[in-house]
């Protein structure tokens, strides 16, 4: 196990451990490599060194199998081997505290946040908005701000659109941002995530973040697990635009810590160039500055992907603790990548890291650190220390086990719809439709006597359009009246002339 005031990754060649500081843990840091190479190993190690130095930690089970943290380990052939080439590991298998999350709420607690805590901007790009839909958006948000609306889950969203498109007044200065067009464009972009089942990321009891940092009851950081096994092939979309809202969400909550022993919470992003594919400018801008200011707040990422080339140059430069694990070079291409990921080490006399890069086998890795004072360390060969917990996922009964055992067991299991926008735009709406339907009674003109036979036929006419709401078709109808009655006039008088003559 890792000591109280630094974690192991594992041994360089002779045998020696190869670790950081936990201090500077919250550098954030890499780890990268081809698929089958022990990723996932390598990442199951780093959670559980965080959890026994009572870090919090929220990771993506990408897989499905990192929920093995939940149960002992049972070290057997290659594994056991590597185990007894560390004497100094002091291994015990043992579980872990692991709480279990699901958007769909399946296979853990459902997740949640609300549109409001979202923000448009995130909520832009998730929806793939071009300018103009975007710009519609933030006036509709600003409405829903001014009017004291939340927008807690779709139909609230929904519901605020179709009511600024009956009522433009309503957005004042804004009212050339949303237009018809932008209007449509945005409930038809909705509905397309309604399809890929992402209602459910969006309601109420949101996610609180003093769940996650609650430690467990032995001391050890609780491991949070989401079950993106799914939500990555079916919506990647969304789970980036989670990942990304619960970081922008620590770093607006949680207060400045300065230098720490040890971080408050690791956050484990699998999959990471997700994060950054198509992602609009002005996201990326604020993704990179957040990176780079979170860890004043006592928060380490590490991003886990096949190669660091799926990252932003400048959220490369920020990683303290780089851990590559094989790659494949066939191609000119994939022969310059290499280079690249080679020249992103410190270099040690002793490796050729160009050729060590693909000379890598399962579980071993080159791994740069950070030294005592911040400074990279020279790049070590290191064969990575097997976890404690299970290697492989847990069984569907271990995995209710563990949801039945949960501290948050009924915190968040049953939906809340508290009134928000739709029901008070609804009510709003029903509130003018009665007023409407009063407003357009029939008026006390209609029941008046039919005038005598001998009343003008115009007055007469005027009379029956008494009822009528528009003055214009009165004015109307009343000269055509007139005009009636005069040809009637014309001819009772043509007749009458007729009968003298004859």
């Amino acid at each position: 196990m890792a000591q109280t005031d630094q974690f192991v990754v594992g041994a360089d060649v002779a045998g020696l451990p190869v670790g950081q500081a936990l201090r500077l843990a919250n550098r954030h840091g890499l780890i990268a490599g081809a698929t089958g190479t022990g990723k996932t190993v390598t990442l199951q190690r780093l959670i559980e060194t965080f959890s026994d130095a009572g870090v919090a930690v929220f990771a993506a089970d990408v897989k499905g199998d990192l929920c093995g943290l939940g149960a002992a380990g049972a070290p057997q052939g290659k594994v056991a081997e590597r185990i007894a080439s560390m004497p100094w590991l002091n291994h015990h298998p043992m579980a872990y505290p692991v709480t279990l999350w699901d958007v769909h709420g399946k296979s853990g607690h459902p997740l949640r946040t609300t549109l409001s805590e979202m923000g448009p901007l995130l909520l832009g790009a998730l929806l793939t908005l071009t300018d103009s839909q975007q710009a519609a958006l933030y006036a509709a948000f600003k409405v829903a701000d001014r009017e004291g609306l939340l927008l807690l889950d779709l139909k609230d969203l929904k519901a605020l659109l179709a009511h600024l498109k009956n009522h433009p007044e309503v957005l004042g200065d804004d009212s050339a941002l949303f237009t018809s067009t932008s209007s449509q464009a945005l409930l038809r972009k909705l509905a397309g995530l309604e399809q890929q089942g992402a209602e459910a990321l969006f309601g109420e009891p949101a996610l609180q973040l003093e769940d996650i940092l609650q430690p467990d009851r032995d001391g050890r950081g609780r491991i949070h697990l989401l079950d993106a096994s799914r939500l990555v092939h079916e919506a990647p979309k969304v789970y980036a635009t989670f990942l990304l809202w619960l970081l922008a969400e620590l770093f607006e909550q949680l207060p400045e810590r300065g230098d720490a022993d040890k971080p408050l919470l690791a956050l484990f992003f699998d999959e990471a160039h997700l994060l950054f594919a198509d992602t609009p400018k002005a996201l990326q801008e604020r993704l990179e500055q957040v990176v780079r200011l979170i860890r004043s707040k006592g928060v380490g990422v590490y991003f886990v992907t096949q190669s660091p080339g799926d990252l932003p140059d400048d959220v490369l430069a920020q990683l303290g603790l780089r851990i590559q694990h094989g790659l494949r070079a066939f191609t000119s291409k994939e022969q310059k990548a290499l280079r690249a990921v080679a020249d992103g080490f410190r270099p040690n006399p002793a490796i050729d890291t160009l050729a060590v890069l693909t000379e890598l086998g399962i579980g071993e890795a080159l791994v740069g650190t950070m030294e005592a004072k911040g400074t990279p360390a020279m790049v070590q060969r290191v064969a990575v220390a097997p976890p404690q917990s299970r290697i492989g996922p847990l069984s569907e009964a271990e995995r209710l086990a563990l949801i039945q055992q949960s501290p948050l067991r009924g915190r968040y299991d049953k939906p809340i719809d508290r009134e928000s926008a739709y029901e008070l735009l609804t009510a709003r709406a029903e509130q003018a439709a009665a007023q409407q339907a009063e407003q357009g009674k029939p008026s006390s003109a209609s029941n008046k006597p039919e005038p005598e036979a001998g009343g003008g036929i115009a007055d007469a006419a005027g009379e029956l359009l008494g009822g009528l709401a528009s003055q214009v078709m009165k004015t109307t109808l009343r000269q055509a009246a007139n005009q009636i009655s005069r040809q009637l006039v014309r001819g009772i008088l043509g007749s009458l002339m007729g009968g003298k003559k004859r």
